[in-house]
């Protein structure tokens, strides 16, 4: 007989039942609990994943300016090229997509056909970074083929209008608009501004939904910079660091930088050969291009040649490599000496030619020896058994805290990345090993950077008060507002203002009737140092000269300084070369160029102003520069024609008379000296006037002085209007009897 449950038994069964079902219900509702609270910020990323795609636009980078506005860097507008192969009709279309985006922006079409094909997608790559002119190309082939399936998104590129003006300093960005290089690297937070996104929801099958699913969040653009660098300045320098590299085959670059000796704000700074930034990947020196070309392209050797060549074009050489100053560092020892008592201008010393220290004979660059001479000789000959001496009486400990004093055992701080610092000898062991002294006195045995040099130079003549260099004068917001303004920084007084006045003394005589020579410029007081420095860890290669650089630093004007100018060529092929002949004629050129523009009057004696005219010299077969140092102390200009290496023809010719101020063309190559041009006609001007014409035309004007007393209007010109002749020509203008004018004035009585 069958037995039923009881009543108690079924009470059990529900209990169990009861209990089985909360404690399921605990559970799910525990799980849920720890879903949706404990990690509900991991499982709402996750669904916004599935759920969302986001695209990134890219903020424009701040633009990057010079001091006077001139805009050096800056964003702009590019596109990138997007199908949407969900909404293409059907193959026809697909087809006539793929051939014609193929055709405007050179892409493989067959690769664009195979995107197509993902017909479950809505955004498909075709190319980026697309310009305005192939973007309204796309727009009209839209247009005119009524198409739903090919899209553009806003991008930005960045741009460098100047080329490779300033191209160490300004840097590069990489592909995703992050600074890689130089400033853009450094200020690059500062400049790239906020990204802004577009929002776009996915279907359960993952792709892309239709554009009415979607939100655009607009980026932030980034702050912007001035600099300190003057654009003409730097232009100046970097032309002539140019002409330099090429005159004298410079093998390991060229440095030039100028200061503002009061304020620390670099006005230029340049190496050369450098590259473009707006394709920083190509080679911009030709002889290392020419080099790369012999190798086979894509072996490893090529691979490994080309990244070490980019490497190099953009390594910032100013800051970054450290070398031997050579006899430039003189006026540190200089200066030191002077501040610590040990010397004064009427010391006197005595040089056969060499010196002895630590059981070596060290020689002087001058055979046979200067003899006896004071401080201010030594200065002016660059005599290094006179400096080996007064580091003597200075001492190893009072030349490494000097050395301290002038910022040379650290690198600057200026605003640019990879800056390095100097390679010096201890305060201990400049104490105990002689030699070291001797050879810190004149420049060699340690190694610092361009711009310690030129900074430590800058304290000792600018009354000396160690300056803060710096390269951004200011930052900008998006609107143009200024956020904030660098002001100069004295770091310390390294030396008094009285030493300073004498350091300005010596480097004016160094230029007036010393080594320096070859800087002078008529009308202006210019001061400075040459260089002349071994290359000591450099093994001379077969077939190259010794390995030299070769420096100068002018200061001007002497009366009230403003600037420094630090040029160095390292390595150049030449036999015998100086500093002084070499580096000091390139300074000489920036300078004759740089004042006038920076508002700073010639100041000429009476004897100089009496001089009105001057005979070319012949100067065919002169390296350029040395050709502009000889004009230029003549009082005439200078404009280098071509691409040579030498003066192969010059206008004027040689032993032509000519007004002060004319300017003679020099020709460097045979190419370039064909050119010709009309001489205007400058009959019945006035002699501004006809000055004016003559002048913008490229010639030389000459005025005819055989008439005592002459009138105001050109009645004749030579040679004739219209008649073809080369470039700086001389054009003589001649002028009616001023008697004969009035008479013909005066006939109504």
């Amino acid at each position: 007989m069958p037995k039923f449950p009881t009543n108690q038994m079924k009470k059990r069964m529900i209990l169990v039942g009861a209990i089985l079902i909360c404690f399921g219900f605990i559970v799910v509702i525990g799980r849920l609990f720890f879903l949706q609270v404990v990690n509900a910020e991991e499982w709402q990323t996750r669904a916004i994943k599935q759920q969302l795609r986001s695209t990134t636009i890219n903020a424009n980078r701040g633009t990057i300016y010079d001091r006077n506005q001139k805009v050096l860097a800056k964003s702009a507008n590019v596109w990138t090229v997007f199908i949407s192969p969900a909404d293409i009709k059907n193959a026809e279309e697909a087809a006539k997509i793929a051939a014609g985006l193929s055709k405007i922006l050179e892409v493989d079409e067959d690769k664009i056909l195979e995107k197509t094909k993902k017909t479950g997608s809505y955004y498909e790559i075709i190319k980026q970074k697309v310009e305005k002119e192939q973007f309204d190309e796309i727009n009209q082939f839209i247009t005119d083929n009524n198409l739903k399936g090919v899209h553009m998104e806003e991008d930005t590129k960045r741009y460098y209008p100047y080329g490779d003006l300033a191209a160490t300093v300004l840097g590069f960005t990489g592909s995703e608009n992050h600074g890689a290089y130089g400033l853009e690297a450094y200020y690059d937070k500062t400049l790239s501004g906020t990204p802004g996104k577009v929002v776009a929801s996915k279907n359960a099958w993952g792709t892309d939904m239709p554009f009415r699913y979607q939100e655009m969040y607009e980026a932030k653009d980034g702050n912007s910079l001035v600099l300190t660098i003057d654009e003409t300045i730097q232009h100046i320098v970097e032309k002539n660091l140019e002409l330099a590299v090429i005159e004298h085959d410079v093998r390991s670059r060229a440095v030039g930088i100028v200061m503002d000796v009061n304020t620390g704000e670099i006005l230029a700074l340049a190496n050369e050969p450098d590259f473009d930034p707006n394709n920083p990947n190509e080679i911009g020196d030709p002889r290392i291009q020419a080099q790369l070309d012999e190798l086979q392209k894509g072996t490893q050797e090529y691979v490994e040649a080309l990244k070490q060549a980019q490497y190099d074009q953009w390594r910032n050489k100013a800051i970054m490599d450290p070398y031997e100053p050579g006899s430039v560092f003189k006026i540190i020892t200089a200066s030191s000496a002077l501040e610590a008592g040990v010397v004064s201008l009427n010391s006197t010393f005595y040089c056969p030619g060499y010196h002895q220290v630590g059981g070596r004979t060290i020689h002087c660059w001058k055979n046979g020896g200067h003899g006896s001479q004071n401080f201010t000789e030594a200065m002016m000959n660059s005599c290094n058994p006179a400096f080996m001496m007064i580091g003597a009486r200075l001492g190893g400990e009072k030349l490494y805290d000097y050395f301290d004093a002038f910022g040379l055992t650290k690198p600057t701080g200026v605003d640019l990345p990879g800056e390095a610092d100097s390679i010096y000898h201890s305060k201990s062991r400049l104490m105990n090993y002689e030699v070291e002294v001797a050879s810190t006195s004149f420049g060699q045995t340690f190694k610092v950077t361009p711009l310690q040099l030129i900074t430590a130079i800058s304290a000792s003549i600018n009354g000396g008060k160690l300056m803060q260099p710096h390269i951004v004068k200011q930052v900008l917001d998006a609107d143009g507002n200024i956020i904030s303004t660098v002001q100069p920084t004295v770091k310390r007084q390294v030396i008094s203002e009285e030493t300073s006045a004498t350091i300005r003394y010596l480097t004016e005589m160094v230029v007036k009737e010393g080594s320096g020579k070859n800087a002078q410029i008529p009308g202006y007081r210019i001061g400075g140092k040459t260089g002349t420095s071994e290359k000591l860890d450099t093994v001379q290669q077969e077939g190259e000269v010794k390995p030299l650089i070769l420096s100068f630093c002018g200061i001007a004007p002497m009366d009230d300084p403003e600037i420094a100018v630090l040029v160095l060529l390292d390595q150049p092929q030449l036999q015998n070369a100086y500093g002084s002949t070499i580096a000091a004629p390139v300074v000489g050129a920036i300078l004759q160029e740089v004042l006038p523009y920076l508002g700073i009057e010639q100041q000429f004696t009476e004897a100089e102003l009496a001089v009105k005219e001057a005979t070319v010299p012949y100067l065919i077969g002169y390296k350029p520069h040395d050709a502009q140092a000889k004009l230029t102390q003549l009082k005439l200009n200078t404009r280098i024609i071509g691409n040579g290496t030498t003066v192969v023809k010059q206008i004027p010719e040689t032993q032509n008379v000519v007004p002060t101020g004319s300017t003679v063309i020099l020709y460097t190559d045979d190419e370039s000296a064909t050119t010709k041009s009309q001489v205007p006609n400058v009959i019945g001007m006035t002699a501004q006037q006809a000055n004016r014409a003559i002048v913008n035309s490229g010639f030389n004007v000459q005025v005819d002085q055989s008439v005592a007393e002459q009138g105001t209007t050109v009645i004749r010109q030579e040679p004739d209007p219209d008649t073809e002749l080369e470039p700086g020509s001389v054009v003589t203008i001649y002028f009616a009897p001023r008697s004969n004018i009035e008479t013909d004035g005066n006939n109504d009585s």
